[in-house]
């Protein structure tokens, strides 16, 4: 209601005031402006002094036009006084006008409803005549069809005893046709009866048609008819209407006793039956196949498959009987008479699938063979002759696309599967001749000695390892198209054994021995002799011998793994868990690794006496710094003659090159480190002089994997990093002991800040390379405790631990304590 006007009474009269969100039409007029100001607007009317001379004028043009709103509004009242009743009579008026108009949609519905009966009556007449005509329809359809099914069962009662097979078939269908038309009628007695009647004929024909294939094909004997009959064929074909347990039955016994002759001749007593004389059963079955196309092949229709199946069952039977005859005659098989049975029945399975599509292989009337499951044949090229005799491994092999699958063999299996029992005499055969084989290896080796050295051509492999895994290539390519089942896992054992067999006995056994002047110790292992003694030196043939070996076993490792995807691939899936070869891949690393051991073993022993020679110089008496001291020529001399050579016979696996000069690094730079600190007392020239050298040894070590050669390669990233971190500490510990001592407080700073060592034992060695006295060390010790920084949050016994992981000091003293003990137990 605040949009409403509102009265305020003035003194000559009253004023309407209309609220400003109330809007009124557009005027030009300031009087009807929302925001007016009567101030305003009088100094508009009259801007000037001079102007109020027309103020009666202005205030008359005012008054008149007050007096007209006025007469306008009192006429708007006044015509405003009859609006109510107006509206009423309008509402009225409304309603009478509903009223009526409600009354007339009443009557055009009771008209509706009226013309609505009026059509029904209408047309209820010709709706009986449609559903009449719509019976009669039906009726006149049901009784043709009833006429016919009468008729046809009399033509088919009086055909089957006159045996008219051909007029039967086509019949016989029709009938069955029609008789579907009357299954909701079988209430009715007569048509009920004549389905009986019909399925008297069914059962009668069926009878009848098999004791005419009796007749023609007697059980009995193995004397046939000339050929085939017309009856018959024509029989064939009323069979294919009939229930499929007579058509089943009319194949059963034909294939029986077309094979019975199969059985006579081939009994288990004749010697035709033995495993040597396999050809003439599938000989035999070639000419039956034959036979039969000639005679029969007329008469069954060809969706039966007549020529298939009976390959097929001849197929069972000859597994039944072989399998019989060689569970009886076990100890008579051998393996060339084995392998020449599978192999001329595996050629036999591959003639059938090339003459037949299998069908009748997955019907109920005979049996399906187990076919593996589908696998890619690695060597489809050596099938074809396109694929050398080794196992090769190459690093594209992975971005090459894979070969299609050969489509499968229906037939795989369907005789051979009875040899699978016997393969064990197969397996037993090989187990033989690979251990004939690795000790032929042996002997070869032993007669033919060590490979010659050929630094040119890189580290030979061993021929026998060729030959052996040429073997194994062989041996499951043959096995996998015997069986894929437990003899490839068999199989798989026996790789195994002569695996790690080989890895030991031609790998392992030939590696040179390393042996002490002294004792005569054989080092296999990691040990070493106490300092100071000598370790003979190996020759150039047994580095090249440890490189060949070296090589060998990384090729064995290879092609083991790629031995292991392709026995995968080859055996069942439900197989392929039990196929593993990590131990023997382990076997075969573990060879790799004790020939880097020997290698770094060797030219480290060979560094040892110039070490030693180092530490028993009597570095105090040092007067002044030269050229690089005697010891390390003889270090950089020994380095020179064998990492030459090694590199060279490593250069077909040059990833162990680079383990073994990081072997090197990490066993040479630790013994040096522990030799400078038996360099005591040191003076200051002494120590100048330790620097330089350190400093040469560190040059020849960073250049340590391309000395000698043509060719200057970059050291590899992991290597540079153990040198530089391992020298670097010997060249900080030169210059912890060159510092002054005085003041302790800066030395002990000095000595935290450049070896970041918290290690009380290594801050002694310092000082006793200083040559300070016990007073003195135990003052710079307290000190040292004193300014050692403060351990982490957790930490225990900090006083006697060391803030960062062992030196390798320290993890050198440890294993030269196990090498006593093991050398005390051996």
């Amino acid at each position: 209601r605040s949009c409403e006007p509102r009265l305020e009474k003035l003194s000559d009269g009253f004023l309407i005031c209309f609220p400003p969100s109330l809007q009124v039409f557009p005027s030009q007029d300031p009087l009807d402006r929302a925001d007016f100001n009567a101030v305003e607007y009088i100094n508009t009317l009259f801007p000037t002094e001079q102007s109020l001379a027309n103020i009666d004028e202005v205030v008359n043009k005012i008054r008149l036009k007050i007096r007209r709103l006025d007469d306008n509004i009192r006429t708007v009242v006044r015509g405003q006084t009859n609006v109510g009743q107006d509206g009423r009579q309008a509402l009225e008026e409304a309603q009478k006008a509903i009223q009526q108009l409600f009354g007339k949609i009443k009557d055009i519905k009771d008209k509706a409803e009226k013309s609505e009966q009026m059509v029904k009556e209408i047309t209820r007449d010709i709706k009986q005549l449609d559903h009449a005509k719509r019976h009669l329809t039906t009726s006149i359809t049901t009784l043709n069809h009833l006429h016919m099914l009468a008729g046809g069962v009399d033509s088919l009662e009086a055909m089957t005893r006159r045996r008219q097979y051909g007029e039967v078939a086509n019949l016989l269908q029709g009938v069955v046709n029609v008789l579907e038309h009357f299954n909701k009628y079988m209430g009715i007695p007569q048509i009920r009866q004549l389905s009986e009647r019909v399925k008297a004929a069914q059962n009668e024909l069926g009878q009848q048609i098999l004791a005419d294939f009796e007749e023609a094909f007697p059980s009995q004997g193995t004397k046939r008819p000339g050929g085939p009959s017309n009856v018959l064929r024509d029989a064939c074909l009323v069979a294919n209407v009939l229930d499929p347990r007579i058509k089943q039955e009319i194949i059963k016994k034909f294939i029986k006793q077309h094979l019975s002759e199969y059985l006579v001749l081939f009994q288990e007593n004749q010697d035709v039956a033995w495993l040597d004389k396999i050809d003439r059963r599938y000989a035999w079955i070639k000419r039956q196949l034959v036979d039969y196309e000639e005679k029969y092949g007329r008469m069954f229709p060809q969706e039966w498959c007549m020529t298939e199946r009976i390959a097929v069952e001849f197929c069972h039977v000859t597994r039944t009987e072989l399998a019989k005859i060689m569970r009886t005659r076990a100890k008579e098989i051998e393996v060339k008479l084995l392998l020449f049975a599978i192999q001329r029945t595996t050629n036999f399975e591959g003639l059938l699938a090339k003459r037949f599509s299998g069908c009748t292989l997955a019907d109920g009337t005979v049996k399906k063979a187990e076919v593996p499951l589908p696998t890619t044949n690695p060597f489809l090229e050596d099938e074809a002759g396109t694929e050398t005799d080794e196992i090769v491994i190459e690093k594209s092999d992975t971005d090459k696309p894979k070969k299609p699958k050969v489509p499968d063999n229906p037939f795989h299996g369907i005789v051979s599967k009875c040899f699978e029992p016997h393969l064990y005499v197969y397996i037993e055969s090989q187990d033989k001749n690979l251990g004939e084989l690795i000790d032929r290896f042996v002997a070869d080796f032993k007669a033919q000695g060590p490979p010659k050295p050929n630094v040119d051509e890189g580290g030979a492999v061993l021929p026998s390892c060729a030959d052996l895994f040429v073997y194994y290539k062989k041996c499951m390519v043959q096995c996998s198209q015997l069986s894929t089942g437990e003899p490839m896992i068999a199989l798989t054992t026996i790789f195994q054994k002569y695996l790690r067999e080989y890895a030991w006995k031609i790998l392992s056994g030939n590696l040179p021995k390393t042996t002490s002047s002294s004792g005569g110790l054989t080092i296999t292992s990691l040990l070493k002799e106490k300092e100071g003694s000598e370790v003979a030196k190996f020759t150039l043939e047994e580095l090249c011998l440890i490189c060949s070996i070296l090589s060998t076993a990384e090729y064995c490792l290879a092609t083991t793994q790629q031995l292991e995807e392709k026995l995968k691939e080859k055996v069942d899936a439900s197989l392929v868990e039990r196929i593993n070869l990590t131990g023997e891949m382990d076997t075969f690393s573990i060879v790799i690794s004790n020939s880097i051991q020997l290698l770094v073993q060797d030219l480290d022993a060979a560094c040892d006496p110039a070490l030693t020679a180092m530490s028993k110089m009597q570095w105090q008496n040092v007067e002044h710094v030269g050229d690089q001291s005697p010891y390390v020529t003889s270090v950089i001399l020994h380095i020179k003659q064998n990492v030459p050579i090694i590199r060279d016979n490593l250069a077909s696996t040059r990833k162990y090159f680079t383990q073994f000069c990081i072997k090197f690094a990490n066993s040479f730079i630790p013994k040096f480190i522990n030799h400078l600190f038996k360099c005591k007392p040191i003076s200051m020239v002494g120590a100048e002089q330790l620097l330089l050298d350190t400093h040469s040894l560190k040059m020849v070590l960073l250049d340590l994997p391309s000395i000698g050669s043509q060719v200057v390669r970059k050291a590899p990233a992991s290597y540079t990093k153990i040198v530089v971190k391992g020298m670097t500490r010997a060249e900080m510990i030169l210059k912890v002991v060159m510092a002054p001592h005085e003041p302790p407080v800066v030395f002990v700073d000095n000595y935290i800040k450049l070896l970041s060592d918290c290690s009380t034992d290594t801050f002694q060695k310092i000082l006793d390379m200083k040559g300070l006295k016990r007073s003195e060390q135990s003052s710079m010790l307290d000190l040292f405790r004193q300014r050692l920084p403060a351990p982490p949050s957790g930490a225990e016994n900090a006083g006697s631990l060391s803030l960062s992981a062992p030196t390798p000091e320290q993890e050198s003293s440890r294993i030269r304590k196990l090498e006593k003990l093991i050398k005390k137990r051996l």
